[in-house]
């Protein structure tokens, strides 16, 4: 199957809708485009032709848009990276490709064929893993299953030719990145910012330019922090990462900042479900034509065309390693890890549960939960706590706390107050740091 270069069909059918926002410089679909061809010839000037790896370790913005168009305009492999990474880390996940592009396209520029089309099974981009149980790894995505993601998103949350969509998020991992596709699937704005900074965010959203923004947990605690209220334009704040304190739906409530819920991973080339907009207590239903269903242990499955072809198994599903449960109307609940789950005494216990319930804590700013080796019971229950500026709580309080909430093998056997927990660039908990 032929598919149409996005691009290029946003650019003929909006020429002057505003394609990509950012807080130095705005451009349009036209220009765009023609900034994109400027981009093509110059990465042929540096020896990328069809079928070949770019490195892109650029930060969100215009140089990077450009670079990954470019590189999709000669039917080339991009790689983002994020630039934030070391010499080291950045070489591993660049490894052949041809070359690495670190600041915004200029110099030398080659004739070259461009494409106006693609396969939807030739691979678009190299994504990593998040890292956040293991080393990170990579995926290849397709222009198949980018495009069944931005259709299936806007199937969930709606379509709108005005639509404005704040990425804060890295666009090295697959939630930063899928905002700029969708815009160019869909030939809306990207309002693209170099890095989450809570009050530039929540500046943004309050000034009335933004419909959509996608977060993590922490994320829009800082921004609630940081004063948002009542955004005037904002019609969903997409929420993914991991499952949603309810102590913070409550708050995002009070603070009239309406949410949905996502379950997605890279390999699913993002959403994978999507909870209805202002329900988003569980991560909602499947994507149009994505399949989910839960092993005997209850292993989230994932098929359809999101998935990336090199990740299915012999079943022909994608064993996400995640553990959930659906609801009569088909709504998925996250539980957590299959390999983070605590056994203690012979009791399962997701860590994810736990932590939701210090979180509803007032004084709890963040919490994680891990399983520490332990003679008599196997694994003990324990958390690290970041308290909120100026207020405390005694680990007594808070075990108290959560007996008032959990069964007692739940109830963590002891708690460590941290400055901060480790976490990706995108927001993720790194659990596999916390032991």
């Amino acid at each position: 199957m032929h598919l149409s270069a996005w691009l290029g069909h946003a650019a003929g059918s909006a020429p002057d809708r505003i394609a990509v926002q950012t807080p130095a410089e705005t451009v349009t679909y036209a220009q765009l485009a023609a900034r994109v061809d400027a981009a093509a010839w110059r990465l042929a000037a540096r020896g990328v032709a069809r079928g070949d790896r770019v490195g892109l370790a650029l930060a969100p913005g215009l140089a990077f848009v450009e670079a990954l168009h470019g590189c999709w305009r000669l039917g080339a492999v991009a790689v983002p990276v994020d630039p934030r990474l070391t010499a080291v880390e950045r070489a591993q996940r660049t490894a052949g490709a041809v070359t690495v592009v670190t600041a915004a396209l200029e110099g030398p520029a080659a004739p070259a064929t461009l494409l106006d089309a693609h396969e939807a099974g030739d691979t678009a981009v190299v994504m990593h893993t998040s890292g956040t149980t293991s080393a990170p790894k990579p995926v290849s995505l397709s222009f198949g299953n980018l495009e069944a993601s931005a259709r299936g998103s806007a199937a969930m949350l709606g379509a709108d030719p005005a639509e404005r969509w704040l990425c804060a998020l890295p666009v090295a991992h697959v939630g930063g990145l899928s905002i700029l596709v969708r815009s160019a699937i869909s030939a809306t704005t990207a309002i693209v910012h170099e890095r989450f900074d809570a009050g530039a965010a929540a500046t943004a959203l309050m000034a009335g330019g933004v419909t959509l923004v996608s977060l993590v947990s922490t994320m829009l605690a800082r921004l609630l922090d940081a004063g948002l209220a009542r955004p005037p334009a904002l019609r969903c704040a997409l929420l993914g990462g991991g499952p949603l304190p309810p102590g913070l739906i409550e708050r995002a409530r009070a603070a009239g900042v309406p949410l949905a819920q996502t379950y997605g991973l890279t390999e699913a080339c993002s959403q994978v479900t999507t909870s209805s907009i202002g329900a988003p207590e569980t991560a909602g239903r499947p994507l149009p034509h994505t399949r989910v269903q839960l092993a005997p242990d209850g292993e989230i499955l994932v098929g359809g065309p999101t998935v990336a072809a090199p990740a299915l198994k012999p079943d022909g599903l994608l064993h996400t390693g995640d553990i959930g449960h659906l609801d009569e109307a088909g709504r998925l609940t996250i539980t957590g890890r299959r390999a983070d789950t605590i056994i203690t005494g012979g009791e399962n216990v997701a860590p994810t549960e736990v932590e939701a319930a210090l979180s509803s804590h007032p004084a709890v700013a963040d919490a994680a939960v891990y399983g520490r080796p332990d003679t008599e019971w196997g694994e003990a229950v324990v958390a690290k706590i970041v308290l909120r500026p100026g207020t405390h709580a005694s680990e007594a309080e808070l075990r108290e706390h959560c007996a008032s909430r959990l069964a007692p093998f739940k109830v963590p056997r002891a708690l460590h107050f941290v400055d901060d927990l480790p976490r990706t660039a995108s927001g993720k908990l790194l659990r596999r740091l916390l032991r």
